[in-house]
C-alpha cells in the first residue's frame, strides 16, 4: 500500500498562474542491505551473512560495470546505465569530457517491475488543520 499526499505547486515559468494541487508519494523508510539480506535469507536457505556478502559483491561489480561504461541489467528489475549532463558548445570540437557538468544513474524498469507498479494500491492521507 502506497500512502500519498497532496502537494500545491507553482508553475516557476509562470509566477502569475494558479498553483496547481499534486499527488506525491510518502516514504515510509528505508530498508538496507543488512534488512535485506535478513529478508532473503528468510526466504531461503541461504544464511543471513552469505547473502550480506552478495548484496555487497554485487554493488562492487555493478558499480565496475558501469565505471567501464556498461548497462547493467538485474533480471525482471531492470536496467541500469549512467548519464551524464554537459555544457553545450558550438561545435563538436570543441567537446571534451571537461564539459561534464554533472553524473547520474539512469534506471529503466523491467517488465516485471512495470507491471508490478501498474497494480500497487493507494491510500491519500490527509493532513487535519
Amino acid at each position: 500500500m502506497v500512502n500519498l499526499k497532496v502537494n500545491s505547486r507553482k508553475n516557476p515559468q509562470d509566477n502569475q498562474a494558479p498553483e496547481l494541487f499534486y499527488l506525491r508519494a510518502i516514504k515510509k523508510g528505508l530498508v538496507d542491505f543488512e534488512r535485506l539480506a535478513y529478508l532473503i535469507s528468510n526466504q531461503s536457505t541461504v544464511r543471513e551473512p552469505d547473502c550480506l556478502a552478495v548484496l555487497r559483491a554485487l554493488e562492487h561489480n555493478m558499480l565496475d560495470q558501469l565505471g567501464q561504461g556498461h548497462v547493467v541489467q538485474l533480471g525482471s528489475l531492470g536496467n541500469f546505465q549512467v548519464g551524464v549532463r554537459s555544457e553545450g558548445t558550438a561545435t563538436a570540437e570543441e567537446q571534451s569530457p571537461a564539459n561534464v557538468r554533472s553524473v547520474h544513474l539512469n534506471y529503466r524498469a523491467g517488465k516485471r517491475i512495470k507491471k508490478a507498479l501498474k497494480s500497487l494500491d493507494y491510500t491519500l492521507i490527509t493532513t487535519q488543520s
